[in-house]
């Protein structure tokens, strides 16, 4: 009697290859990031040498490198780094805890959500850096100043997410905490703050690169102090290189806040289904 051939491989094996494919892909897109980056330098590089652009307004990449290595053995620089990274800090969390309290209250409040619905939408799409003036009017050319921009645009990033969380909460399971008459506070920890975490981390690192392009804005502009004050005084000093210095310093710096907040994501939404496709695939 012939014996039945298995037309499918082992669970453990198909395991296995999917691993293998998930980890070439991984290895691919790594290795065509890093071609990129190495052909746009290249292309900096070669731009101002071959007198496709005057190179007193773009100087070689080499150049900004041999600037940046000499910013970062002063001083100067890492103050303005840290100065730079705690007024973001600072503005995040401020925006991040305001946003996420405001959002629970107003999105579990039908008649709070209605109340302030045209008012959000009136505020919300004010540019942050028509502020400026009044900011510093108000709060002078320091920290505070900056602080303002920072928590005006980084709120209503954290906020909106906040509140479509709120709304994405399941009607029958609403409805049965009504009928089982929980506590405001109950409600809120155990059935809308799980519906409302994914949301919430959206709105996280949505908002920390908002927060950072406005700390720089409001240091370039304003004049607090910090790597957008660095970037500032080499533009007037005639620094060209030491400019694209800092903003090659600028772009990894957002690049970094970025990856931090994936990363973050991740961990504390382990157990979320997109998280866990994510990891699989």
């Amino acid at each position: 009697m012939a014996t039945a051939v298995p037309t499918t491989a082992p669970p453990a094996r198909q395991s296995s290859a999917k691993q293998k494919r998930a980890r070439n892909f991984s290895v691919n897109r790594t290795i065509l990031g890093l071609a990129g980056i190495v052909t746009a330098l290249a292309v900096l590089e070669a731009l101002p040498r071959v007198g496709i652009v005057d190179r007193r307004f773009l100087p070689p990449f080499s150049e900004m490198a041999v600037a940046l290595s000499e910013r970062v053995q002063t001083s100067v620089f890492w103050e303005a780094l840290g100065n730079t990274l705690v007024t973001w800090a600072v503005g995040l969390s401020i925006a991040l805890i305001s946003g996420i309290l405001l959002g629970m209250i107003i999105g579990s409040v039908g008649v709070l959500r209605d109340a302030t619905a045209s008012t959000i939408e009136f505020l919300r799409p004010i540019p942050s850096v028509a502020l400026i003036p009044l900011a510093v009017l108000l709060l002078g050319t320091g920290r505070p100043g900056t602080l303002l921009l920072v928590v005006y645009a980084t709120f209503w990033q954290v906020l909106v997410q906040v509140l479509y969380g709120v709304q994405d909460v399941d009607p029958v399971a609403r409805d049965t905490s009504r009928v089982y008459k929980f506590r405001f506070l109950t409600v809120g920890l155990r059935l809308v703050w799980p519906t409302t975490l994914p949301y919430v981390m959206t709105g996280f690192r949505l908002g920390a690169t908002v927060a950072l392009i406005l700390t720089i804005t409001g240091e370039l502009i304003i004049g607090t102090p910090g790597l957008g004050r660095l970037l500032a005084i080499a533009q007037e000093s005639g620094q060209v290189a030491s400019m694209y210095a800092l903003v090659i310093v600028t772009g990894v710096l957002g690049v970094l806040v970025n990856l931090g907040a994936r990363q973050i994501e991740r961990r504390v939404l382990h157990w979320h289904a997109s998280i866990r496709r994510e990891t699989a695939s």
